[in-house]
């Protein structure tokens, strides 16, 4: 026996919004959000559990790219002065809650916790949205390049 129309449109519209969901968790928002209480979330967990290794002013730590002597890289700043305004926020996202391993192999030693199940996706986006409220307007536009051109 078929199931009238109406109950198969309703079940691909309920595919499709799953679809859509999956994937706008799985890339994260379009762009950083910016209303004050979101940045302000972002600012106390950043402070809680970034800024002891990335700075109190995303400075980083001193001689950034010069590895230590077990091996590591100091953690980089979160300023214009580094390299995180040249990753795509979703890259960005998932590097934070799964940690490097999941990116550069098992065997990169790092002193870069992943943050799964110690901070929420929202927490992680709010980080995010921090960080990149506080880069000057000049690295904000030429982020938005590099964001725009990450494959969908």
């Amino acid at each position: 026996m078929r199931a009238p129309i109406w109950v198969a449109a309703i079940a691909a519209l309920v595919v499709a919004a799953g679809l859509g969901a999956y994937f706008a968790f799985d890339r994260g928002p379009s762009g950083p959000r910016s209303d004050p209480a979101f940045l302000a979330k972002g600012e106390r967990v950043y402070a809680e559990f970034c800024a002891a290794c990335h700075g109190a002013n995303l400075e980083g730590q001193p001689d950034w790219r010069i590895r230590k002597p077990d091996g590591r890289l100091p953690a980089p700043p979160h300023d214009a002065t580094g390299h995180t305004w040249h990753h795509p926020m979703a890259d960005l996202f998932a590097l934070t809650k799964y940690g490097l391993a999941r990116f550069a192999g098992p065997n990169y030693q790092s002193d870069m916790p992943a943050f799964e199940g110690r901070l929420s996706d929202d927490e992680i986006w709010a980080v995010l949205a921090y960080i990149h409220s506080r880069w000057p307007d000049d690295i904000k536009s030429r982020y938005a390049q590099i964001d725009r051109r990450r494959p969908q």
